[in-house]
């Protein structure tokens, strides 16, 4: 579900939600996941749609997962709907990344997780990129660059538009705009350089 379609009403909603949840009010969350879920379920979909025809399941089980894992977060200081969805952008990197994990661990290598990482504006050698090389060079731009590392986790991994991210982070557009241009580059090195091609 785009910005646009989320009504003020609701995005205050949501931002109320998230500060009785940091208040520890547990019950705020089983609230606020019902007004958050269709948007989720978009995000993860552009990741698991291109797995296996059984995509929709895939992407409902992300998104289960993913509730799971929001239900362990603890007193995170929730500024608001654009802080919530960057937070669930790094929950769903993780989440990714540990499916990753565990498929190649069931089939040494040969059922990795892809994603198509040149439709989302990451340039790669081939159009599919091994998430979890995708995952380790992203973990050496942030140690390079941790801003540069949270706009592509941010825009990459959650969906993120640029004003969405800027917000986020507390920077201008402009800058979101110049470091996704420089992480895309640095990224295609990278991944060039140590010859991932997908398979």
């Amino acid at each position: 579900m785009p910005e646009s379609d989320v009504s003020a009403a609701s995005a205050q909603e949501i931002t109320a939600l998230l500060e009785a949840w940091r208040a520890g009010d547990q019950g705020a969350l089983e609230k606020l996941i019902p007004l958050v879920y269709t948007e989720l379920h978009h995000r993860a979909q552009r990741y698991m749609a291109n797995e296996q025809p059984d995509g929709t399941l895939q992407t409902t089980a992300l998104v289960n997962e993913l509730y799971l894992r929001l239900v362990d977060v603890r007193r995170v200081g929730w500024k608001d709907r654009t802080h919530f969805f960057a937070v669930c952008a790094q929950l769903m990197r993780r989440v990714l990344v540990d499916m990753a994990r565990s498929r190649k661990s069931l089939k040494r290598g040969g059922d990795a997780v892809h994603v198509p990482v040149d439709e989302h504006g990451i340039a790669c050698p081939e159009p599919p990129v091994d998430l979890l090389a995708l995952d380790s060079a992203l973990e050496r731009l942030t140690a390079f660059d941790a801003r540069k590392g949270r706009v592509v986790e941010m825009r990459f991994f959650g969906g993120l538009d640029v004003k969405e991210t800027a917000a986020a982070l507390d920077v201008s557009p402009e800058t979101v705009m110049r470091d996704w241009r420089l992480a895309k580059v640095w990224l295609f090195r990278e991944l060039s350089r140590d010859g991932f091609d997908g398979t």
